[in-house]
């Protein structure tokens, strides 16, 4: 499977996490949204990498920095390193996931303290 697949994938995953936590915040869809939007943005997704790296395999960092440096969309390029950064984000998610799940439990159990 190629990295952007890994990352198409990681950042499905994500949100459907970040969905599952944030869903009973408010009975206010508009508010919802906004809450949910804020931690799939690529911003946020760029400092969780930030945080995850001293936590990374040699691996790991590796997948990152492939995933880091795939092309970016034309539209994206205003934002070029949030956007790197949350790509190599959603590619290792994505990784572990399709790869290693259970790797994927303990890395979302140490971000989730962000999402409340």
């Amino acid at each position: 499977m190629g990295l952007r697949h890994l990352a198409y994938l990681g950042d499905a995953v994500w949100e459907l996490f970040v969905r599952e936590r944030t869903i009973l915040q408010t009975p206010n869809a508009g508010v919802l949204h906004k809450i949910t939007t804020d931690k799939v943005k690529a911003g946020f997704q760029a400092k969780l990498l930030d945080e995850l790296e001293p936590l990374l395999s040699d691996a790991e960092k590796e997948i990152a920095r492939r995933g880091r440096n795939l092309p970016i969309p034309v539209a994206r390029r205003a934002n070029q390193g949030e956007y790197r950064l949350a790509t190599a984000f959603e590619t290792l998610i994505g990784w572990w996931y399709y790869y290693d799940k259970n790797r994927l439990e303990s890395i979302l159990q140490i971000l989730e303290n962000h999402i409340k």
